[in-house]
């Protein structure tokens, strides 16, 4: 049986957790601007495609990046829950489908629906921050503009990101690999 908490992947899961929670601070308060969320830090949800350690690991960044958030005790929790069930549908996509270019348009489709929806349900519903006249067009107005900023971070930012971590496991780069570094293709002969 693989053992799943290998040194590597909660070493992986660290530095994961890590880059989010970076990503989000440097940003300030921009990152958590109710409208025009900048946080480039949601290009790395497209990492549960290869590593199932980043499922846990986005959740706890995101939990402490949205400590910094001006909708702290939802934001830490709902929104963070957000998060964990978008990297497990995207992890979930990452076993079943197998071509890059399918793979990464739907794995990436999960984190810019989820936080898309479940993200305004906290700023409108429970923080009662309306830019319209009713709650139900602020929702829509809020849900509108989270798909357009994650559909931004996720494939402008996470598209490139996926193609990297790609390269670096095709090559044999011990860091994207489980286990034992692998010789790359182009190195196995054949006698």
């Amino acid at each position: 049986m693989k053992q799943f908490f290998t040194t590597k992947r909660i070493c992986r899961a660290g530095i994961i957790a890590a880059l989010y929670v970076a990503f989000t601070y440097a940003f300030g308060a921009i990152a958590y601007e109710g409208y025009l969320e900048i946080r480039p830090a949601e290009a790395l949800t497209i990492l549960p495609l290869f590593f199932p350690e980043a499922v846990p690991a986005l959740y706890i960044g995101c939990m402490l990046a949205n400590l910094g958030s001006p909708f702290l005790v939802y934001d830490v929790f709902i929104g963070s829950l957000a998060t964990l069930l978008a990297a497990l549908a995207t992890w979930g996509v990452g076993k079943l489908i197998r071509n890059h270019a399918a793979r990464v348009a739907v794995g990436g489709v999960f984190p810019v629906l989820f936080n898309a929806f479940c993200i305004p349900l906290i700023i409108v519903f429970l923080c009662h921050t309306l830019v319209a006249e009713t709650a139900a067009a602020s929702y829509w107005f809020f849900v509108g503009s989270f798909a357009a900023t994650q559909v931004l971070w996720v494939y402008a930012l996470g598209v490139p990101l996926y193609y990297f971590v790609y390269k670096m496991r095709k090559k044999g780069v011990s860091a994207f690999l489980d286990g034992k570094k692998q010789k790359p293709a182009e190195a196995v002969h054949t006698a």
